[in-house]
């Protein structure tokens, strides 16, 4: 799977992106405020109508971010190590794992905002919202990554497969790594040379026309939603 947009009907697919950037920020802010068991309950019931709302399966998202679990899951796994006995003091990973768990469902709803929204229509929520060069500048790194880094990890997932292909799993996890990073590294160096002469072959306009971004009665209900995150995490 790749981290990219996908056609769909869903309620997230029928809203303003400007909308679903307030609900994003939204729910980030929130999260980072309520760090409680409690809040980060009520948070994940948040995250859950979120993917609901994008028609998007929880397990499908937590596969678009499974890169970082491993970061995730290190933290917390580092905190309960201590240099004497008992050498495993639980008790110290529970903040850690508490902000793991925060990072994680703010992942997990930018994946909906991902999966629902072409990249020319967050270019153009970014620019409109954000006046001047700032927002041309800002624009036009978001719709890079967005189209750029599922080709990176797809280069990736090729070098890996390509590399069992040749036994390479017989080799030291090590090297096995090395070998994955230097062809992910190469091809994305290859890759940003072949972009920048592609952008200059198609006269890359710095402020192109975008599409026309309207609001519905859909973004109603959900900015009242992005204004009440944004109100509990005042609280």
């Amino acid at each position: 799977m790749t981290l990219a947009y996908e056609p769909g009907d869903s309620v997230a697919h029928r809203l303003d992106p400007r909308t679903k950037l307030a609900v994003q920020v939204g729910f980030a802010v929130a999260a980072f405020a309520h760090t409680t068991p409690r809040g980060l309950v009520v948070a994940t019931g948040i995250a859950a109508v979120v993917l609901a709302a994008a028609s998007t399966s929880p397990v499908d998202s937590l596969l678009e971010v499974r890169y970082a679990l491993p970061f995730l899951v290190a933290g917390p796994a580092v905190a309960a190590l201590t240099l004497g006995p008992p050498w495993v003091a639980l008790s110290e990973a529970s903040g850690p794992a508490l902000a793991s768990y925060r990072v994680l469902l703010v992942l997990v709803v930018s994946t909906a905002y991902v999966r629902t929204t072409p990249v020319r229509d967050s270019r153009a929520a970014i620019q409109r919202t954000i006046p001047g060069r700032t927002g041309r500048l800002l624009g036009v790194g978001v719709a890079l990554v967005f189209r750029f880094l599922p080709v990176l990890l797809a280069d990736l997932r090729g070098a890996r497969t390509a590399m069992r292909a040749r036994l390479g799993t017989e080799r030291p996890l090590v090297e096995r790594m090395r070998i994955v990073a230097a062809a992910g590294v190469g091809r994305a160096f290859g890759r940003a040379d072949r972009l920048g002469l592609a952008l200059r072959a198609r006269c890359f306009a710095w402020n192109p026309t975008l599409p026309a971004l309207h609001l519905s009665r859909l973004d109603g209900p959900a900015l009242l939603v992005a204004g009440g995150l944004l109100a509990w995490a005042a609280v």
